[in-house]
């Protein structure tokens, strides 16, 4: 249609403007954005990873429940972790205010974890997220300092546990986990953030002020 409104066959809306500025700038149009997924990526990053999250879904369609979760690929992810819990509550006849989630990082299987042959009994496994500030030390098995020239660092395979009355553990840094850099949001209609999606405890060696201070956070995509 732009094409066509360019050739004067029909007329060049604002719409279709901002869709050729975005296409002449490598930026998502407007329109797009506002009805699409969070992301801070050009055009053409932003295109790829749409057609990553339709082939995710396609996959889930036509091979059933997948055994680990592309959480990257979820329009909605705090959804996807409520009816995680949803579903042990409703399985084990447990209050869903009595669930929350422990967190075990499988640093020993591939990073999309590829290699895991079933589900677990509970929760889930979630791959796809980014580390900002620190690393995963995969020797030692806990946050590290980063490597020089390392601003991002994919973060291991996680178990999202479900755990009955869970109280928590020591020696865990309470990781915030955004869909983008920006760390802001809004509160939408649903009373979650446009942005901010949970915390995960990942285990440190250190005080977790000491990681507050280097703001580390995990991310579900970057800016490219």
């Amino acid at each position: 249609l732009f094409r066509r409104a360019v050739k004067g066959l029909v007329v060049m809306t604002e719409d279709l403007e901002n869709v050729g500025q975005g296409l002449f700038m490598n930026n998502v149009p407007e329109g797009w954005g506002s009805v699409g997924f969070l992301s801070m990526k050009p055009l053409t990053a932003w295109y790829k990873d749409l057609n990553l999250r339709i082939d995710f879904f396609k996959r889930w369609y036509s091979d059933g429940h997948p055994i680990t979760f592309w959480v990257s690929g979820l329009f909605f992810p705090q959804a996807f972790f409520t009816a995680v819990l949803q579903n042990f509550a409703r399985a084990n006849k447990y209050a869903i205010d009595r669930i929350s989630f422990d967190v075990i990082v499988h640093d020993e299987c591939q990073p999309d974890g590829s290699d895991m042959r079933e589900a677990p009994a509970s929760g889930c496994y979630m791959y796809g997220m980014f580390l900002e500030g620190c690393r995963w030390d995969e020797h030692n098995h806990f946050l590290a300092p980063s490597l020089p020239k390392q601003l991002f660092v994919p973060v291991p395979l996680v178990h999202f546990k479900a755990e009955l009355d869970w109280p928590g553990k020591d020696g865990v840094y309470p990781c915030p986990v955004y869909k983008v850099l920006s760390r802001k949001g809004t509160l939408s209609t649903t009373g979650h953030s446009t942005n901010f999606v949970r915390d995960m405890a990942m285990p440190c060696r250190e005080h977790p002020d000491h990681w507050i201070r280097a703001g580390v956070a995990a991310f579900l995509a970057l800016k490219y």
